[in-house]
């Protein structure tokens, strides 16, 4: 019986949602997750917020922003869904409800190719890099800044273009970032990971608190694509 009135359930709340329109938030500088290309989103994210949307029968719309104001964007209600890469964490589930993860990932540190410097960058006077607002910027500022093992410069960005151009410029001797980007980063410009900080972060899809209707919508999407094989399509496709 409990089975059978959850199926009831998510039937109508797939009814329900049919032509609605949500407005998705994401900040479009985290390749291969979210990015531009020809005037488009596309990424990992994008593909697999537009298969939820079509397979739950509803519509969306993406709008690019910087990272750090995602958050007070979709609690305030400005946006609907918040797709970036982000990492569930405590203190951000204290001001929205996130989906069951469908990501893992570490962090890299990335310092520009042939520079000789190694994962002991991250110690004494280096100039480290990250992007305001991440779980880089906060492992950094805790683990290094706080605890005064990083006596150079800490540098936040507000996107991780800034940083990376930023450490191919030479203006700072590291920068650390999400591991799949890393890896995206280092087939295209001249920089090389140097090491893996094991973090085991998961992604989720951030909605308002309280908004559960939506959330079961998500869930069941991420749901159903992984039965059909469909979010493995899209792994294969970018990573």
């Amino acid at each position: 019986m409990k089975k059978g009135f959850l199926v009831v359930i998510l039937i109508l709340l797939a009814v329900f949602a049919i032509g609605k329109t949500y407005m998705v938030g994401t900040s479009a500088d985290f390749p291969p997750f979210e990015y531009v290309e020809d005037g488009k989103y596309v990424g990992f994210d994008m593909d697999l917020i537009r298969a939820i949307a079509d397979e739950m029968g509803f519509k969306v719309v993406i709008v690019d922003m910087a990272f750090d104001s995602l958050i007070a964007a979709l609690a305030s209600g400005n946006l609907d869904i918040v797709i970036a890469g982000m990492t569930i964490t405590e203190e951000r589930e204290q001001v929205v409800d996130f989906s069951t993860p469908y990501w893992v990932a570490d962090q890299s540190v990335v310092v520009s190719e042939g520079s000789g410097l190694s994962i002991t960058v991250l110690f004494g006077d280096h100039d480290i890099g990250v992007q305001t607002g991440t779980t880089g910027d906060l492992w950094v500022e805790e683990n290094l800044v706080n605890t005064k093992i990083l006596t150079g410069q800490f540098k936040r960005y507000e996107t991780f273009v800034l940083a990376m151009t930023d450490l191919v410029n030479g203006n700072v001797d590291a920068i650390v970032l999400d591991s799949p980007v890393a890896e995206m980063y280092a087939k295209s410009r001249p920089v090389e990971i140097v090491g893996i900080i094991k973090t085991g972060e998961e992604y989720g899809i951030a909605v308002q608190e309280g908004n559960k209707e939506l959330l079961n919508l998500i869930n069941e999407g991420i749901k159903r694509l992984q039965e059909s094989g469909k979010i493995e399509e899209i792994i294969s496709k970018y990573f």
